[in-house]
């Protein structure tokens, strides 16, 4: 189905992910879960995130195609089940450019195409294609808030691997 720019709330369950694509990005959110304590490592230090089961993980990919979506969902699923740690890249790393897949954990998600990629320890802005930017997800009990909602295409899958 196609969204034009709104406001919308999206019943959202823990066994699913939510896909917003669009024509240069993809946006894929999941619930954190019962088990919400992630590991977000930074150049100098650990820090322990503690989250509700309501809050979200976003990832975001600056392409469109069955291998991204198979990407997100895969990253999600190292983060959320497998409990891979958040990793933060000090600014000017090689390595921000070539990142395909960025990753927020956090009650609200505003997404920017004015910041580096994977550079940003404060959870609550990742990097997105330009049609995503202003772009806020917010976890809620039901599912997921979107503020700024561009036209894109929003779909609903199962959540397994």
């Amino acid at each position: 189905m196609k969204e034009s720019t709104s406001s919308k709330d999206i019943p959202l369950k823990q066994s699913e992910m939510l896909l917003l694509r669009g024509t240069a990005g993809t946006v894929a959110i999941v619930k954190v879960g019962p088990r919400g304590q992630f590991f977000l490592e930074t150049e100098n230090e650990e820090i322990v995130l503690g989250l509700e089961p309501h809050d979200l993980i976003v990832a975001s990919a600056l392409s469109v195609n069955e291998n991204t979506e198979k990407g997100l969902k895969c990253v999600l699923f190292m983060i959320r089940e497998i409990r891979s740690p958040l990793i933060v890249l000090p600014k000017n790393h090689p390595a921000s450019p070539r990142l395909p897949i960025v990753v927020s954990v956090g009650e609200k998600t505003v997404l920017s195409c004015n910041i580096t990629p994977g550079t940003h320890p404060n959870q609550d802005v990742l990097c997105g294609s330009n049609e995503f930017s202003g772009l806020e997800v917010t976890g809620t009990l039901e599912g997921v808030h979107i503020e700024n909602l561009p036209q894109c295409e929003v779909v609903k899958i199962d959540f397994n691997i």
